[in-house]
């Protein structure tokens, strides 16, 4: 497990990029393993933090991004 700051706690083994993303540098790495939080990181500071947002308002951004309404 791996705890942000925030105290909501990760299994440290799920964290996750997006498939297209292998070949670029500039990436963040997903979370989903905590009830009811999503964790966000960036890929190439591990130690930086995590970034937490509620899974509603996550599944919000993400389709919002797919729409193009973002």
């Amino acid at each position: 497990m791996s705890t942000a700051k925030s105290g909501v706690q990760f299994d440290a083994n799920a964290w996750f990029k997006a498939t297209g993303s292998a070949a670029q540098n500039e990436c963040v790495e997903v979370n989903a393993s905590a009830l009811a939080n999503i964790g966000v990181r960036d890929s190439k500071d591990l130690d930086a933090g995590v970034v937490v947002v509620r899974t509603d308002a996550f599944k919000g951004l993400i389709d919002a991004v797919r729409t193009g309404s973002l």
